[in-house]
């Protein structure tokens, strides 16, 4: 039996997908039943013919990690967990419920893996866990670096991380993927796909930043190998292609038959945009599409490494364009 924590999000509906492959009997975890849906539109669309038999495969159980007693119980007779399920959020706001569901679930999650002799656990971290301020290329190897502009979001993944190596410690066998920005098929209106969305409206502006993007597909796949291999205590880049975000802008806009962003915005602008944006959402009881942190990241430029997963699994990314062109047919 497997069992795989935040089910319905974008990686843990592909993930599923590719699990249900195997005929190994899975069981899912899930807080908002109606999210549930989208989980069957995205089988459906892989498969169009297979898609809901696929998905009546898997067994859905209504649990919160926090949920120490019900957890515990759901894993029993599981030999395998991949745990997906975090809150992703770049408000300072949402920094406690962050820490309590990224760091306290996590640790649930290890605690019942432990008393439940689950053979392996596959944890999906970030590549914001990783630190490495003011490094040029961030690899598995670079050391965390807490700073005044870290973001609450990386603490509580860096934190996260910090429980399962305990459960190595414990006597678990673990693997970690770091993932970057994750693009596939899925709903515009959440994560990483909202940009899509944007762009299909209208876009004029870009910045000069650059960070690394990763196809969903490739990221389900790398865990799925990852735990059937004989890979153990190791984490691992899931990192697709560096890019600047002009060019995967472009690379969205071509897709969607718009006009790419054509104005550069400068820093001292997106400074006081992002501060008008904030206090304007705040007097009407809304949360900001842009936050500091956000604001900060659009114009830096990140690199990191992914040749150690490409050795040790032979394994070979989708390009940008191939990344893009399936988050525009997959929407759903």
């Amino acid at each position: 039996m497997i069992l795989v924590t935040g089910g319905t999000g974008l990686l843990g509906s592909h993930l599923l997908f590719n699990l249900t492959e195997q005929g190994t009997p899975i069981k899912a975890l899930y807080r908002n039943k109606k999210k549930c849906e989208n989980v069957l539109k995205i089988f459906k669309f892989y498969d169009s013919i297979n898609g809901q038999k696929r998905f009546d495969l898997i067994i859905w159980v209504e649990c919160d990690v926090l949920d120490v007693v019900s957890l515990h119980e759901e894993m029993i007779g599981c030999q395998y967990v991949y745990h997906c399920a975090a809150i992703v959020s770049f408000h300072k706001t949402d920094f406690y419920d962050m820490m309590k569901t990224n760091r306290q679930g996590t640790a649930n999650v290890v605690n019942s893996c432990l008393e439940n002799n689950v053979l392996k656990l596959c944890y999906v971290s970030s590549t914001a866990a990783i630190g490495g301020e003011g490094e040029l290329i961030i690899s598995e190897e670079t050391k965390w670096k807490q700073s005044p502009t870290t973001s609450g979001y990386s603490i509580s993944k860096y934190s996260a991380e910090k429980e399962v190596w305990r459960g190595v410690e414990e006597g678990l066998d673990v693997v970690i993927v770091n993932p970057c920005v994750i693009i596939g098929a899925g709903d515009w209106n959440e994560s990483s796909l909202t940009i899509f969305k944007t762009i299909s409206g209208g876009l004029k502006f870009y910045t000069n930043g650059a960070n690394a993007f990763v196809d969903v597909r490739d990221v389900s796949s790398i865990m799925v190998q990852l735990m059937k291999s004989t890979i153990k205590n190791e984490r691992f880049l899931c990192i697709g292609e560096n890019t600047s975000f002009k060019k995967l802008f472009d690379q969205i806009a071509l897709n969607l038959n718009k006009k790419s962003p054509s104005i550069l915005i400068k820093p001292w602008l997106m400074g006081l945009t992002w501060r008008f944006i904030w206090l304007f959402t705040k007097l009407i009881g809304k949360k900001s599409a842009i936050t500091r942190e956000t604001a900060r990241s659009a114009f830096g430029t990140t690199v990191y490494d992914n040749s150690k997963i490409t050795k040790a699994l032979n394994y070979k990314f989708h390009s940008l364009e191939e990344m893009v062109e399936n988050a525009v047919k997959g929407k759903i």
